[in-house]
């Protein structure tokens, strides 16, 4: 098609012409359809984040009401004692928390420690075993009793032997009564690369355990003293907690840090019996029916406490000491 201009021209304009302007519309309506996808992904990804936050705190809130509908009968308290035992995860202050919460309800008959830890600090396993006596002796009433289930270690055994009976499994792992620290020295790959380590301390021994530095016979000694006086702490606390169970002098291994299978710490001391939380709570408290006292960690900390395993450096535990 032909159209006449005012100058008196003639210009050709029909399909190219439309051609270019469906092209152009299509683009267009193509950027808008996709700002719209966009915009509707971004709008159900943030509804389903609340739908699941709503559903979270649904499920928290009926977690409680059931075990508040139990705690109107007999039954077994059962606190948890999970994961490396140290102040991240907060565990003495869990298990001192729990066990005050149930010697509050009339209705508890017995307090099961569900223990599952390979160990960690032995600071905080011995504030947990300080605290464990002390609760004890307030509520002379309420036994107390460790149930093992895969490990109780270490941290984790000095916790233990503060209850009244030990019960695991026959395939647990259990003892490890010792210490350890640990590390790497990289003088030697220092010299190589020619690096040169440029330290400044005030005080002779501040720079012990720096790992970019040698090792004097001094300093050495001041750790290994250090370690076999913490070594002794932890003795001393088994055998206060298990009494003439244990004999030492028949079973010398006993306090080396060897572990033991469960059948194999019964035959030393270590495992009162045999049980599970089931077997205790039916035929040793006759309440079957368990509540757990744990307390729970509200969404911010446990998010914290991920984050900061992740982000936590193994240089941490380099020099530290640990069960």
């Amino acid at each position: 098609m032909k159209i006449k201009l005012p100058n008196g021209d003639t210009k050709q304009v029909g399909s190219e012409g439309s051609t270019w302007e469906q092209r152009t519309l299509e683009k267009l309506l193509l950027e808008v359809y996709k700002q719209q996808q966009r915009a509707n992904l971004w709008k159900w990804l943030w509804r389903g984040m609340w739908v699941l936050l709503f559903l979270s705190l649904i499920a928290a809130m009926m977690g409680g009401k059931q075990d508040m509908g139990a705690l109107g009968k007999a039954h077994t308290a059962v606190i948890d004692i999970n994961g490396t035992i140290d102040s991240t995860n907060d565990t003495a202050t869990k298990v001192i928390e729990g066990m005050e919460a149930a010697y509050k309800v009339k209705n508890v008959k017995g307090i099961i420690l569900r223990a599952n830890s390979p160990g960690g600090s032995p600071v905080i396993s011995k504030v947990a075993f300080d605290e464990i006596r002390r609760l004890k002796a307030l509520h002379p009433k309420v036994p107390v009793v460790v149930v093992m289930e895969d490990v109780c270690a270490s941290g984790c055994y000095y916790i233990a032997s503060a209850a009244d009976t030990i019960y695991a499994n026959p395939s647990s792992m259990v003892g490890s009564i010792g210490v350890i620290s640990g590390g790497f020295g990289f003088t030697g790959l220092m010299d190589k690369l020619g690096v040169e380590r440029r330290m400044k301390t005030a005080g002779a021994n501040k720079g012990m355990g720096d790992p970019f530095s040698p090792e004097t016979p001094e300093q050495n000694a001041i750790w290994q003293s250090m370690l076999t006086d913490i070594h002794k702490q932890f003795v001393d606390a088994v055998k206060l907690g298990r009494g003439k169970k244990i004999d030492d002098v028949k079973n010398p291994d006993v306090f080396s840090g060897r572990v033991y299978t469960g059948d194999q710490g019964k035959q030393v001391g270590l495992v009162d019996e045999f049980g599970s939380v089931y077997s205790v709570s039916r035929d040793v408290f006759k309440a079957p029916e368990m509540v757990n006292y744990t307390p729970k960690d509200d969404f911010s900390t446990s998010f914290g406490r991920q984050f900061g395993m992740q982000m936590k450096s193994a240089a941490d535990t380099l020099t530290l000491p640990s069960w």
